[in-house]
């Protein structure tokens, strides 16, 4: 499977929570592809519930959310969140402009708290860099 996601947004994101560690290329990749698998899952259960409600757009309730942010402000862009939600979709479905707002939204929680807990981890291990390895880890104890 390719991933959908460009790195730069995704080690924008562990950079933030980082602080003075450095990041590796494959940790972000890491990060990439983990972003991509939850984003596909979530848009599959999106999309049972909006068959189940006689719809074929997803809509941002469809994933849960009530509000949705402004696009501008989030890191992850929504072209490549919106071929995400794709992946595992039958073509019969359409993905509203909220919901591709809302999941990218979704989806950047998701990567802060993997990015967050990977540092933790990489600063436990005495490195001084972020690596695929911590992002690993992360899910492997959260999992």
């Amino acid at each position: 499977m390719s991933v959908e996601l460009p790195f730069a947004p995704v080690d924008t994101i562990i950079r933030r929570h980082a602080g003075d560690l450095r990041v590796s290329a494959d940790a972000a990749e890491e990060l990439a592809r983990r972003i991509q698998r939850r984003g596909a899952s979530l848009a599959q259960d999106a999309a049972e519930r909006a068959a189940a409600d006689g719809r074929k757009t997803l809509m941002a309730a469809d994933f849960g959310v009530d509000e949705v942010p402004d696009a501008d402000e989030l890191t992850l862009p929504v072209a490549p969140v919106d071929r995400i939600a794709r992946l595992d979709l039958d073509d019969r479905f359409r993905v509203s402009k909220d919901a591709r707002v809302a999941l990218a939204d979704l989806l950047e929680s998701f990567a802060s708290d993997a990015a967050q807990g990977a540092a933790v981890l990489a600063e436990h291990a005495g490195r001084r860099t972020v690596q695929a390895e911590d992002v690993q880890t992360y899910f492997e104890l959260v999992e």
